[in-house]
């Protein structure tokens, strides 16, 4: 598993690449939200959001919160 620091610099990464990408081509909405298979940007979203998610899970488990998903 990885650590909080680890997965934040992999969303910093991610997040460069993604601007990279638009910088470069462009962004029409189908890109982020139907790329297809195949393309640059097919699993961004969901693990983006998954890496996001348990980001947040560990700060909450840190500060003791009884927030839960």
């Amino acid at each position: 598993m990885s650590t909080k620091a680890e997965l934040i610099k992999e969303l910093i990464d991610m997040q460069t690449k993604f601007i990279k990408f638009e910088h470069e081509n462009g962004m029409h909405p189908d890109d982020y939200y139907n790329p297809g298979a195949g393309h640059e940007l097919e699993t961004y979203k969901d693990d983006f959001m998954n890496k996001a998610i348990q980001v947040l899970d560990m700060a909450h488990e840190e500060k003791d919160s009884s927030w839960k998903r």
